[in-house]
């Protein structure tokens, strides 16, 4: 069957889609993150946020009322910002990122408790069950990132992408063998000192599954996930 043309009104909302938020504190952001993660990594940390305003739609929320998509922005794209090549790799990448960008938003004048929401959403965007029970800013980070993955870190929302959507975005925002290169950040990062690697947590795992197997469980599943690799 022929897939229908999509109409100029549908590619302009699909463009829309690849929009950010553009405020001195989203430019600031990027102006941090972009010089120090690799192009497939910063790539991947935008398009969590994308992902997430999507489930935010799913789930009838809306910015400015249930939540801050500026705040949102931030911990969308400072989730990795752990495994960055500046920072200084001394714990395990998820809490560092946290604490990194706790640093960055107050530096920048964002009241502190909203500093410790962004941080708990880092902290927690590897813990499934948890995130989702620390508020709507946790929840939308995890789903956006499990998004990107395509559905191994979970599938809630998997079809809250339409294929235009997703063709939009990642135009937008090329994956790069972000699968690959993201676990290469992470194990790395976990291999510099034990403290970034604790038995059971993701990054402990993947640098175990990595050294034993040559790949991990991650990279083999996401290979006929939704995106791939």
């Amino acid at each position: 069957m022929n897939q229908p043309i999509p109409t100029p009104q549908a590619r302009e909302r699909a463009a829309g889609l690849t929009v950010l938020p553009g405020t001195p504190l989203a430019d600031a952001v990027v102006q941090l993150i972009r010089p120090v993660e690799t192009p497939s990594v910063f790539n991947h940390s935008v398009r969590t946020y994308l992902f997430a305003r999507l489930v935010a739609s799913r789930l009838a929320l809306s910015a400015g009322l249930d939540y801050d998509d500026d705040l949102l922005f931030a911990a969308c794209a400072m989730h990795d910002l752990g495994v960055a090549s500046d920072s200084p790799h001394s714990e395990r990448f998820e809490v560092e990122g946290a604490d990194r960008a706790a640093e960055f938003l107050i530096g920048r004048g964002v009241p502190a408790a909203d500093a410790d929401e962004v941080w708990q959403a880092i902290a927690l965007h590897t813990s499934p069950g948890i995130a989702e029970r620390r508020g709507t800013l946790c929840t939308l980070v995890r789903e956006g990132v499990a998004l990107d993955f395509g559905g191994p870190l979970g599938a809630d929302h998997i079809d809250a992408v339409t294929d235009e959507q997703a063709d939009s975005v990642h135009a937008a925002y090329p994956r790069l063998e972000m699968i690959r290169s993201l676990t290469d950040a992470i194990v790395a990062q976990a291999a510099k000192n034990p403290k970034n690697a604790p038995r059971y947590a993701i990054p402990g795992e993947l640098l175990r599954e990595r050294d034993t197997f040559g790949q991990t469980r991650l990279e083999l599943a996401c290979r006929s996930s939704r995106w791939g690799n």
